[in-house]
């Protein structure tokens, strides 16, 4: 089931962010065990670039996607020819549409991407929204051979490496999982931005065309955080404080121009 909580006072926001559970099988450590996703427009219905792109033929064009991609691609990064997964997030990084959802472990960096909005003058014109998963909800719905990979190596997150212990092959996965459970990935540090963004994927199943769908039935622990209105401004700018901007988001120039041209925004009641 899917629940839903309103933010609209910087209180509220607080506790959200701040929500780390006490775990005394860590040693009494706070520490959650959730993913966060921030979209800017709380109407956006979850769904992978593949499928909004391919639609209908996301299945009959995805290996032909991939393939594509990695014949240009493996001249900068030779690693990915081998491993489909690899060639998904190098190709995810670098907005190729494919079947992952990008995901943060540090709620406010999902924040920061439920304030990103193209045309700034929209920020107080609707919502915006920020999913919080539960991995090892997700994780425990997953078929004996992936918990057991798990067990293996004491995690509950899978690597690359995991993932190729037991599935290679994206027709294999799709029937390993069908519509009733996805794979949470950690990717290899290919790059700052990966890094700065504590970057995690879920690989969703081809027959899985409703994500929203799936979490509402198969979890108890999903969490949609509405970011209202009339607060989005005031977190914005509650995040620039905090070092959480384009300019760490996506090192180097292009994040650092697109930092500073929405830090001189000029709003219309300024004008």
């Amino acid at each position: 089931m899917i629940r839903q909580v309103e933010i609209s006072t910087m209180e509220q926001l607080f506790q959200f962010v701040s929500e780390q559970k006490y775990r005394p099988e860590l040693g009494g450590r706070y520490r959650d065990q959730y993913i966060y996703r921030g979209e800017p427009d709380a109407n956006f219905v979850m769904s992978t670039s593949l499928r909004r792109n391919c639609k209908e033929k996301s299945r009959l064009l995805e290996a032909h996607v991939l393939r594509n991609f990695t014949k240009y691609a493996i001249l900068e990064e030779p690693t990915i020819g081998g491993s489909v997964w690899q060639q998904m997030m190098l190709g995810q990084h670098h907005g190729l549409p494919t079947r992952l959802l990008d995901w943060s472990f540090s709620p406010l960096m999902a924040l920061h991407f439920a304030t990103d909005e193209k045309n700034l003058d929209d920020m107080s014109t609707h919502d915006s929204v920020v999913w919080r998963l539960d991995i090892h909800e997700l994780h425990a719905l997953l078929p004996e051979n992936y918990q057991a990979i798990m067990r293996k190596y004491r995690t509950t997150i899978f690597t690359v490496e995991m993932l190729e212990e037991v599935c290679t092959s994206v027709g294999q996965y799709d029937r390993d999982m069908q519509k009733e459970a996805l794979v949470v990935i950690e990717p290899p540090s290919l790059d700052p931005r990966i890094i700065n963004q504590y970057s995690f994927f879920t690989i969703v199943p081809d027959e899985m065309t409703d994500i929203e769908a799936f979490l509402n039935t198969r979890t108890q622990r999903t969490v949609r955080y509405i970011i209202r209105k009339d607060l989005r401004w005031r977190v914005r700018d509650m995040l620039d404080h905090q070092n959480i901007n384009e300019r760490i988001v996506y090192p180097g120039l292009d994040g650092l121009s697109k930092w500073l041209g929405r830090h001189y925004f000029v709003k219309e009641e300024w004008e």
